[in-house]
């Protein structure tokens, strides 16, 4: 039964409008409530330094790596590559000083220098019971 005769039914549409709001207070919920993950970082203290003159002079013991990865230790070319020889040069290096204080491992690195290369240096010197180790640099002057 149609009473109304002459009028023609509209065309049902669907409002997106409240659909749209929806969905932006949605987003902004998301976004207000979400854990951002955090990246690790390295929880570096780095050392100070005083410039009190040292009261005696440490042993200090060089070892150079070329970018070859070719060893000199305490001016001395080595010819295994191996952290067992790089750790009897070392304790040589040590007992030729006649010193019986522990010495300073100071490592001269290429700047092309594998990592490997300054680890070896770094676990040789762990071996052979030597804690004190730095690294040798030189200022750019520009």
């Amino acid at each position: 039964m149609n009473f109304q005769r002459g009028k023609r039914h509209e065309d049902l549409e669907i409002n997106l409008v409240p659909l749209i709001d929806v969905l932006l207070v949605i987003i902004i919920f998301l976004i207000v409530s979400a854990t951002f993950a955090r990246t690790n970082e390295l929880q570096i203290n780095l050392p100070t330094a005083e410039a009190n003159v040292p009261q005696d002079k440490p042993l200090m013991i060089e070892v150079a790596i070329d970018a070859s990865g070719q060893y000199v230790v305490d001016g001395k070319r080595l010819t295994d590559n191996a952290v067992g020889a790089i750790g009897a040069a070392l304790q040589a290096a040590v007992t030729k000083s006649n010193n019986n204080k522990e010495p300073t491992i100071v490592i001269n690195a290429d700047a092309n220098t594998t990592h490997q290369s300054v680890v070896n240096v770094m676990e040789a010197s762990r071996v052979a019971g030597y804690t004190h180790i730095t690294f040798a640099t030189q200022v750019d002057s520009k």
